[in-house]
Protein backbone atom coordinates (compact mmCIF):
# COMPACT_ATOMS: atom_id res chain seq x y z
CA UNK A 1 0.00 0.00 0.00
CA UNK A 2 1.19 3.64 -0.73
CA UNK A 3 -0.44 6.94 -0.11
CA UNK A 4 -0.39 9.34 -3.34
CA UNK A 5 0.00 12.54 -1.89
CA UNK A 6 0.21 14.45 -5.15
CA UNK A 7 -3.45 15.74 -5.54
CA UNK A 8 -3.31 16.93 -1.48
CA UNK A 9 -4.90 20.52 -1.11
CA UNK A 10 -2.51 23.17 -0.75
CA UNK A 11 -1.76 23.59 3.25
CA UNK A 12 -4.08 26.02 5.11
CA UNK A 13 -2.39 29.34 5.80
CA UNK A 14 -0.21 30.06 9.06
CA UNK A 15 -2.84 30.17 11.82
CA UNK A 16 -3.62 33.75 13.14
CA UNK A 17 -2.25 34.76 9.32
CA UNK A 18 -4.50 37.51 8.06
CA UNK A 19 -6.52 37.91 4.49
CA UNK A 20 -4.52 40.66 2.93
CA UNK A 21 -6.74 44.55 3.74
CA UNK A 22 -9.35 45.32 0.30
CA UNK A 23 -9.54 41.48 -0.43
CA UNK A 24 -12.07 40.73 -2.70
CA UNK A 25 -14.02 37.44 -2.26
CA UNK A 26 -16.73 35.02 -2.44
CA UNK A 27 -17.96 33.69 1.09
CA UNK A 28 -20.30 31.77 3.20
CA UNK A 29 -21.94 32.65 6.48
CA UNK A 30 -22.35 30.33 9.05
CA UNK A 31 -24.49 31.36 12.12
CA UNK A 32 -22.84 30.50 15.95
CA UNK A 33 -25.84 30.19 17.86
CA UNK A 34 -25.48 31.89 21.19
CA UNK A 35 -28.60 30.55 23.04
CA UNK A 36 -30.46 33.93 23.44
CA UNK A 37 -33.81 33.80 21.61
CA UNK A 38 -34.49 35.72 18.72
CA UNK A 39 -37.83 37.90 17.92
CA UNK A 40 -39.39 34.49 16.20
CA UNK A 41 -40.04 31.11 16.88
CA UNK A 42 -37.53 29.37 14.82
CA UNK A 43 -34.93 32.08 16.05
CA UNK A 44 -35.40 30.31 19.48
CA UNK A 45 -31.35 30.10 20.92
CA UNK A 46 -29.47 31.93 17.71
CA UNK A 47 -28.45 35.00 18.90
CA UNK A 48 -25.66 35.56 21.58
CA UNK A 49 -26.01 38.47 24.50
CA UNK A 50 -23.22 41.26 24.64
CA UNK A 51 -20.55 40.99 27.48
CA UNK A 52 -20.75 44.93 28.23
CA UNK A 53 -24.43 45.89 27.02
CA UNK A 54 -28.37 44.92 26.53
CA UNK A 55 -27.62 43.72 22.95
CA UNK A 56 -28.23 41.14 21.45
CA UNK A 57 -26.15 40.12 18.31
CA UNK A 58 -25.79 37.49 15.59
CA UNK A 59 -22.14 35.66 15.87
CA UNK A 60 -21.30 34.94 12.44
CA UNK A 61 -18.39 32.96 10.57
CA UNK A 62 -17.42 33.85 7.23
CA UNK A 63 -15.90 31.18 4.97
CA UNK A 64 -14.29 31.83 1.81
CA UNK A 65 -15.57 30.01 -1.23
CA UNK A 66 -13.30 30.44 -3.39
CA UNK A 67 -10.16 31.61 -4.78
CA UNK A 68 -6.38 31.78 -3.59
CA UNK A 69 -7.81 32.34 -0.11
CA UNK A 70 -10.63 29.37 0.07
CA UNK A 71 -11.19 27.89 3.11
CA UNK A 72 -9.98 30.99 5.26
CA UNK A 73 -12.36 31.93 7.66
CA UNK A 74 -13.28 34.74 9.93
CA UNK A 75 -15.77 36.13 12.02
CA UNK A 76 -17.65 39.19 12.67
CA UNK A 77 -21.10 39.91 15.20
CA UNK A 78 -24.17 42.23 14.39
CA UNK A 79 -26.55 43.64 16.59
CA UNK A 80 -29.97 42.63 15.64
CA UNK A 81 -31.09 44.49 18.71
CA UNK A 82 -30.30 46.13 21.75
CA UNK A 83 -27.68 48.58 22.25
CA UNK A 84 -27.49 52.58 21.49
CA UNK A 85 -30.28 53.83 20.67
CA UNK A 86 -31.32 56.70 17.98
CA UNK A 87 -33.06 59.11 19.12
CA UNK A 88 -36.44 57.89 18.20
CA UNK A 89 -35.59 54.89 20.96
CA UNK A 90 -34.41 52.46 18.02
CA UNK A 91 -31.20 50.40 18.25
CA UNK A 92 -28.78 51.99 15.69
CA UNK A 93 -26.84 48.80 15.66
CA UNK A 94 -30.08 46.90 14.04
CA UNK A 95 -30.20 49.79 11.44
CA UNK A 96 -27.20 49.11 10.35
CA UNK A 97 -27.12 45.27 10.69
CA UNK A 98 -30.12 45.12 8.50
CA UNK A 99 -28.84 47.32 6.17
CA UNK A 100 -25.84 44.70 5.65
CA UNK A 101 -28.32 42.02 5.73
CA UNK A 102 -29.93 43.29 3.09
CA UNK A 103 -26.80 43.83 0.65
CA UNK A 104 -26.60 40.35 1.30
CA UNK A 105 -29.67 39.09 0.02
CA UNK A 106 -28.82 41.64 -2.94
CA UNK A 107 -25.17 39.71 -3.65
CA UNK A 108 -26.43 36.60 -3.73
CA UNK A 109 -29.60 36.69 -5.26
CA UNK A 110 -28.28 38.84 -8.14
CA UNK A 111 -30.98 41.53 -7.36
CA UNK A 112 -30.52 45.16 -8.21
CA UNK A 113 -30.53 46.96 -5.19
CA UNK A 114 -32.46 49.88 -6.94
CA UNK A 115 -35.17 47.46 -7.61
CA UNK A 116 -38.10 47.42 -5.85
CA UNK A 117 -40.98 45.87 -7.97
CA UNK A 118 -43.33 43.75 -5.28
CA UNK A 119 -41.52 40.64 -6.97
CA UNK A 120 -38.26 41.41 -5.73
CA UNK A 121 -39.33 43.19 -2.42
CA UNK A 122 -40.63 39.80 -1.38
CA UNK A 123 -37.05 38.06 -2.14
CA UNK A 124 -35.96 40.45 0.63
CA UNK A 125 -38.45 39.26 3.44
CA UNK A 126 -37.34 36.55 5.56
CA UNK A 127 -38.82 34.64 8.52
CA UNK A 128 -36.35 34.67 10.76
CA UNK A 129 -32.85 34.93 10.95
CA UNK A 130 -31.82 31.75 10.98
CA UNK A 131 -32.54 31.95 7.05
CA UNK A 132 -29.36 34.03 6.73
CA UNK A 133 -27.45 30.59 7.39
CA UNK A 134 -25.42 29.49 4.66
CA UNK A 135 -25.93 32.24 2.23
CA UNK A 136 -23.02 33.06 -0.47
CA UNK A 137 -22.28 36.81 -0.82
CA UNK A 138 -19.74 38.35 -2.95
CA UNK A 139 -17.59 40.80 -0.25
CA UNK A 140 -14.37 42.78 0.41
CA UNK A 141 -12.54 42.13 3.27
CA UNK A 142 -10.78 44.63 5.54
CA UNK A 143 -8.28 44.25 8.33
CA UNK A 144 -9.10 46.31 11.36
CA UNK A 145 -6.61 47.24 13.78
CA UNK A 146 -7.27 45.72 17.73
CA UNK A 147 -7.92 48.22 20.12
CA UNK A 148 -5.43 47.47 22.35
CA UNK A 149 -2.15 46.29 21.02
CA UNK A 150 -2.55 42.86 23.34
CA UNK A 151 -5.21 41.89 20.68
CA UNK A 152 -4.30 41.00 17.07
CA UNK A 153 -6.11 42.52 14.25
CA UNK A 154 -8.93 41.00 12.77
CA UNK A 155 -10.35 40.32 9.47
CA UNK A 156 -13.97 42.19 8.82
CA UNK A 157 -16.27 42.21 5.80
CA UNK A 158 -15.71 46.00 4.89
CA UNK A 159 -18.80 46.17 2.90
CA UNK A 160 -20.94 43.13 0.70
CA UNK A 161 -20.42 43.56 -2.96
CA UNK A 162 -23.95 44.50 -5.13
CA UNK A 163 -24.58 43.35 -8.40
CA UNK A 164 -24.53 46.88 -9.75
CA UNK A 165 -20.98 47.04 -8.93
CA UNK A 166 -17.85 45.87 -10.99
CA UNK A 167 -16.56 43.18 -9.22
CA UNK A 168 -19.70 41.49 -8.20
CA UNK A 169 -20.01 39.16 -11.30
CA UNK A 170 -15.76 38.52 -11.32
CA UNK A 171 -16.19 38.08 -7.53
CA UNK A 172 -19.32 35.24 -7.62
CA UNK A 173 -17.45 32.93 -10.53
CA UNK A 174 -14.84 32.77 -7.98
CA UNK A 175 -12.28 34.64 -9.89
CA UNK A 176 -9.05 37.27 -8.37
CA UNK A 177 -9.99 40.56 -8.22
CA UNK A 178 -6.88 43.26 -7.29
CA UNK A 179 -7.53 44.35 -3.97
CA UNK A 180 -8.59 47.49 -2.70
CA UNK A 181 -6.75 48.67 0.76
CA UNK A 182 -9.31 49.96 3.03
CA UNK A 183 -7.72 53.13 4.71
CA UNK A 184 -8.48 51.41 8.37
CA UNK A 185 -7.68 53.79 11.14
CA UNK A 186 -4.76 54.31 12.92
CA UNK A 187 -4.52 51.79 15.80
CA UNK A 188 -4.93 53.31 19.26
CA UNK A 189 -2.41 54.12 21.82
CA UNK A 190 -2.31 51.41 24.82
CA UNK A 191 -3.09 53.91 27.54
CA UNK A 192 -6.52 53.95 28.52
CA UNK A 193 -7.82 51.15 25.82
CA UNK A 194 -9.87 48.86 26.30
CA UNK A 195 -10.38 44.95 26.51
CA UNK A 196 -11.49 44.02 22.85
CA UNK A 197 -14.45 42.89 24.37
CA UNK A 198 -15.53 46.48 25.42
CA UNK A 199 -13.95 47.44 22.14
CA UNK A 200 -16.47 50.48 20.72
CA UNK A 201 -18.72 48.71 17.97
CA UNK A 202 -17.26 49.13 14.27
CA UNK A 203 -19.32 51.58 11.98
CA UNK A 204 -20.19 48.77 10.18
CA UNK A 205 -22.53 46.94 13.43
CA UNK A 206 -19.96 44.62 13.78
CA UNK A 207 -18.31 43.42 16.99
CA UNK A 208 -14.70 41.53 17.56
CA UNK A 209 -14.72 37.75 18.30
CA UNK A 210 -12.91 35.01 19.01
CA UNK A 211 -11.90 32.13 16.15
CA UNK A 212 -12.36 29.03 18.38
CA UNK A 213 -13.61 26.65 16.50
CA UNK A 214 -15.72 23.25 16.14
CA UNK A 215 -16.60 21.82 13.64
CA UNK A 216 -20.55 21.52 12.16
CA UNK A 217 -21.81 18.59 9.93
CA UNK A 218 -20.89 20.48 6.83
CA UNK A 219 -17.48 20.69 8.07
CA UNK A 220 -16.92 24.38 8.78
CA UNK A 221 -14.90 25.71 11.70
CA UNK A 222 -17.22 27.16 14.44
CA UNK A 223 -16.88 28.22 18.14
CA UNK A 224 -19.63 28.12 20.95
CA UNK A 225 -19.97 30.81 22.70
CA UNK A 226 -19.99 31.51 26.40
CA UNK A 227 -22.82 29.71 28.26
CA UNK A 228 -25.87 32.49 28.31
CA UNK A 229 -27.87 33.40 31.87
CA UNK A 230 -30.66 30.77 32.00
CA UNK A 231 -33.69 31.94 29.52
CA UNK A 232 -36.92 30.14 28.57
CA UNK A 233 -36.72 29.01 25.01
CA UNK A 234 -39.22 30.56 22.43
CA UNK A 235 -42.29 27.68 21.62
CA UNK A 236 -41.10 26.08 18.16
CA UNK A 237 -43.50 26.92 15.23
CA UNK A 238 -45.47 24.46 13.82
CA UNK A 239 -44.91 24.14 10.04
CA UNK A 240 -41.37 25.98 9.85
CA UNK A 241 -40.67 27.65 7.33
CA UNK A 242 -38.60 25.36 4.74
CA UNK A 243 -34.96 26.86 4.32
CA UNK A 244 -35.48 29.79 1.58
CA UNK A 245 -34.23 28.67 -2.64
CA UNK A 246 -31.97 31.90 -2.49
CA UNK A 247 -29.42 29.53 -0.65
CA UNK A 248 -28.73 27.74 -3.32
CA UNK A 249 -28.20 30.32 -5.70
Amino acid sequence: MSYDLNDAQPQMAPIGELIPDGTFAKVRLTIRPGGVNGATPMDAGLLKASQSSDARMLDCEFTVVEGPHARRKFWQSFTVAGGKLDEKGQSIGWKISKSTFRAMVDSALGLDPRDETPATKAKRVLPGLKHLDGIVFAARIMVEPASNPQYRDQNRIANVVLPDEPHHATVMRGETVPPEPVNAPPRKAASGAAPGWQAPTPAWGAAPQPAATTAPAWGAQTAPAAPPAPQAPAPAAPGTPAMPAWLNG
